[in-house]
């Protein structure tokens, strides 16, 4: 029986995929957890570096995809795949350990607690980033901010992408119609939670930029956002959620 699967998308992490699974062995139970990988066909040898994670340890599996179109798109591969081992629980990890795995457990612990949807979360008592410079963080409480006051909810850190999903959720929500990517995709995934009525909870976290390898954040990834964020609400309005 599964217990939770760690969903990792991946694009030339080849510097940090394999410290961060083998950071995830010492909080995950591998006889109840798994990690699967989604690699949007890494240039950098990647997918080769989760094959031979996946061959060396049981609770690891790789999906490989052709190519790069986007965190969004990787996900939605990636759920499908996670709810067929019967997982309990889904969740969503960067690779670069922006996300901490000693919270994993705690986003767990939240959903076995009662949440339908446990966010981790930079803008409650106890989160925050670090090593952010000022552009970047008025770009993301400026984009939680946004979509917060646009779809009248009440989730402070709607573009963070550390999420528990309970697999009641993930089932709920038709997923052939989540069309966004980046921080619009994310935004999108816990307002079609909470429109059907999923009890959504954030648990505060540290989130640090990444010191290894590239950020994947791109100008395209905001004015994504600016634009879906209204398009989404206009849905919702029309019934159409």
């Amino acid at each position: 029986m599964t217990r939770a699967v760690v969903c990792i998308p991946t694009y030339n992490e080849s510097e940090t995929l394999e410290p961060l699974v083998r950071a995830l062995a010492g909080v995950l139970d591998a006889d109840v957890d798994r990690v699967l990988v989604v690699d949007d066909g890494s240039p950098d040898g990647t997918g080769a570096i989760a094959d031979r994670l996946a061959s060396e340890l049981s609770w690891v599996d790789v999906l490989h995809r052709e190519r790069k179109e986007g965190i969004g798109r990787a996900y939605l591969a990636g759920f499908p795949r996670a709810l067929g081992t019967g997982a309990r629980y889904v969740l969503e990890m960067d690779c670069d350990f922006s996300h901490d795995p000693a919270d994993v457990p705690r986003l767990i612990a939240a959903c076995e607690g009662g949440a339908d949807l446990a966010l981790g979360s930079r803008y409650v008592a106890g989160g925050g980033t670090e090593n952010w410079s000022l552009l970047r963080r008025a770009i993301s409480r400026g984009g939680s901010l946004y979509a917060r006051i646009l779809l009248g909810v009440g989730v402070d850190d709607l573009t963070g992408g550390f999420k528990c999903f309970r697999r009641e959720v993930l089932e709920a929500i038709d997923l052939d119609a989540v069309h966004a990517n980046g921080y619009a995709f994310q935004i999108e995934m816990t307002y079609r939670a909470l429109r059907k009525g999923f009890r959504v909870v954030e648990v505060p976290i540290r989130f640090v930029d990444r010191v290894v390898g590239g950020s994947k954040m791109s100008r395209g990834i905001v004015v994504e956002a600016v634009w879906k964020v209204p398009a989404l609400r206009l849905r919702a309005l029309r019934g159409r959620l």
